[in-house]
């Protein structure tokens, strides 16, 4: 799992508020992405649960997603994330 902390930032670092970044931001996480499988070369299980948490992230439609045409660009967020009960805790 050592591969995994050269992965683990690629899904911290957040979506740019400013749409006309979005283009920029999704070349470098792929050019990144990129240059790391092909100069590290990570170990399977890593390469696998970094995809698995890709795939989540993006599929949550949450707005945490680096990729630039997001399948879900407009969709509103559930109910419960603007409970103050669950937030507060």
């Amino acid at each position: 799992m050592y591969c995994l902390q050269w992965l683990l930032p690629v899904l911290l670092i957040p979506k740019p508020l400013n749409p006309a970044l979005w283009f920029n931001h999704s070349m470098f996480m792929g050019f990144y992405l990129l240059s790391f499988l092909l100069e590290r070369k990570p170990c399977t299980i890593c390469a696998l649960v970094f995809l698995a948490a890709l795939f989540l992230i993006c599929y949550s439609c949450w707005g945490n997603c680096f990729l630039y045409h997001c399948h879900c660009q407009d969709a509103a967020l559930p109910d419960t994330a603007h409970d103050p009960a669950i937030v507060g805790t």
